[in-house]
């Protein structure tokens, strides 16, 4: 009698062996498991590739306006509007001499009266070389920093009392708008980024209920024979992250070759406030890190939809 309770017990250790191989490997086994034959992986990857080119342009977007500030935020130009040729020959020599006395001025320039042509051209034709039309004289001043308001309007009284008829323009002020236009642009990129992470997030979300409806049978046997809510959750969770996955290399492979081909034609153009637009290291990685946070999102999304199903099914 005394050995009894010794045979039994492998008997016992056995069945808890079965029970615990069954509730880890019951539920992978009765849960079919997709591979890539739904839409959803397709439609991950176009919200991914539209992602990838809003957040390359984006980027472009932001290093053309800090190229443009950089380069403007410490030049100014300097008009002399005078209609005898003679007399604003005179003033310009005057005002480019009291220019270079200045500490904030690092080096000035006479536009040449050819060069003023060209850039009229365009606009007035022939006659923007003719004599009969006075065009102003323009000095391009670099300044050795960023100068404040104060400074400029400094600079302004000063010349003035050298010569009445000079006026100060500072770039970077005429060229605000244009930032203006390029920062509402930086932010229209990051609204079209969140509504597609949006979309994404539903997506995955109306997937992983159909599949858990597609299922709830399957997934209310396995309950009942012992497998755990964190088991089944695994379950949907790899199909969505495969899928998610898929998508999201599929998507970055057709979003870069979109910004390829832009980047073609934008480089065609040969300006060289576009080629301050180029992306970096930096921006590349955060591009090729858009994935990635596709499939965070995916994960988090499918986690989030299976959990309540199953509190709702109990």
């Amino acid at each position: 009698m005394s050995e009894a309770p010794t045979t039994a017990e492998p008997s016992k250790l056995a069945a808890t062996k079965d029970a615990v191989a069954l509730r880890g490997n019951l539920a992978s086994r009765l849960l079919p498991q997709t591979r890539f034959g739904g839409p959803i992986p397709w439609v991950i990857a176009i919200l991914i590739a539209l992602v990838v080119v809003a957040a390359a342009g984006g980027l472009s977007l932001r290093n053309l306006a800090e190229s443009a500030r950089g380069d403007l935020s410490n030049a100014v130009t300097v008009q002399i509007v005078e209609a005898d040729a003679g007399k604003r020959a005179l003033e310009t020599q005057r005002v480019a001499e009291a220019l270079a006395e200045q500490t904030l001025v690092r080096s000035v320039r006479v536009v040449p009266e050819e060069e003023l042509s060209e850039l009229l051209e365009p606009w007035l034709g022939q006659g923007a070389s003719s004599e009969d039309l006075p065009i102003p004289a323009l000095i391009d001043v670099e300044l050795s920093r960023q100068a404040e308001t104060g400074e400029i309007e400094a600079l302004q009284s000063y010349l003035q009392e050298t010569v009445p008829g000079a006026r100060v323009d500072a770039q970077s002020d005429w060229l605000r708008p244009v930032y203006d236009a390029l920062a509402a642009l930086q932010y229209l990129a990051l609204a079209l980024i969140a509504l597609v992470a949006f979309a994404t997030a539903a997506a995955v979300w109306l997937a992983a209920r159909s599949a858990f409806a597609n299922h709830s049978d399957t997934v209310e046997i396995i309950h009942l024979l012992g497998g755990t809510d964190a088991q089944l959750t695994g379950i949907f969770q790899r199909s969505v992250v495969r899928d998610a996955a898929f998508g999201g290399i599929v998507g970055l492979v057709l979003g870069l070759a979109a910004v390829w081909l832009l980047g073609q034609q934008f480089s065609q153009l040969d300006s060289g406030m576009i080629a301050g637009g180029g992306l970096g290291v930096t921006d590349w990685l955060i591009i090729a890190a858009i994935p990635i946070g596709g499939v965070l999102l995916a994960l988090l999304t499918g986690k989030i939809t299976i959990a309540l199903a199953l509190r709702k099914m109990l």
